[in-house]
């Protein structure tokens, strides 16, 4: 990753209390795969969709009683952006080990629950895939592994 590209940030402070609104804005930064640079400040690679995202998430943190601004900008060197690329691939990378491993272990398991957990694997692949800004191998092994018991499970039909 010698190029180097925009991000976009958001700078955001909520008050503590009610607690439910911070809640609610971690867990929609969260589904999004942000890297966490500082608290109160996110980022991802810039693009019209994670910009959208982004708008959205600062627009419901003033409606909460907060304060939020959304920043376009690229860090200081590629160190720090490859810094900060490697921690959001591997918090990913983690995720699709778990769903490798369990697509692994399900191969073993009765028709019916080989299919309930195929079926539950396919939509957490999908989940984490949508976060995945960066792609690694582990991606790779992840939708192979779930394929391999798609095909197990179509087989025993």
């Amino acid at each position: 990753m010698s190029v180097s590209f925009e991000w976009v940030l958001l700078a955001y402070r909520l008050p503590r209390e009610p607690s439910t609104p911070r809640i609610t804005v971690w867990r929609k930064l969260k589904r999004l795969g942000v890297a966490q640079l500082l608290d109160g400040l996110v980022a991802l690679p810039a693009d019209a969709q994670t910009r959208e995202q982004l708008d959205w998430i600062a627009d419901e943190v003033i409606a909460a009683g907060g304060t939020a601004t959304v920043w376009l900008g690229r860090p200081g060197s590629a160190s720090q952006q490859r810094a900060i690329a490697a921690a959001m691939s591997s918090a990913i990378d983690e995720e699709y080990a778990v769903i490798t491993a369990e697509a692994s272990d399900a191969l073993a398991l009765d028709p019916v629950d080989r299919r309930r957990v195929f079926t539950r694997l396919g939509r957490e692949l999908q989940r984490v895939a949508r976060r995945d800004h960066f792609p690694t191998a582990a991606g790779s092994r992840a939708k192979r592994a779930v394929r391999a018991l798609g095909q197990l499970v179509e087989a025993s039909r």
